[in-house]
């Protein structure tokens, strides 16, 4: 009974998986910064293409 005890107190007290999910959390707010300036700067690029690709016509 005391081996089961302790083994339910030691995996209550562990918090690795709670750090594994905040970096998870914290990647993911990186990825979608990234991904939202470079779609912004690819519209600006295309855009500055466009007007390139006319004014040489």
């Amino acid at each position: 009974m005391r081996l089961i005890s302790k083994l339910m107190s030691d995996f209550l007290r562990n918090e690795s998986g709670a750090t594994a999910i905040e970096y998870a959390l914290i990647a993911t707010g990186i990825s979608i910064a990234i991904v939202a300036a470079v779609t912004s700067v690819g519209t600006s690029l295309s855009g500055r293409f466009s007007a390139i690709s006319s004014s040489l016509k």
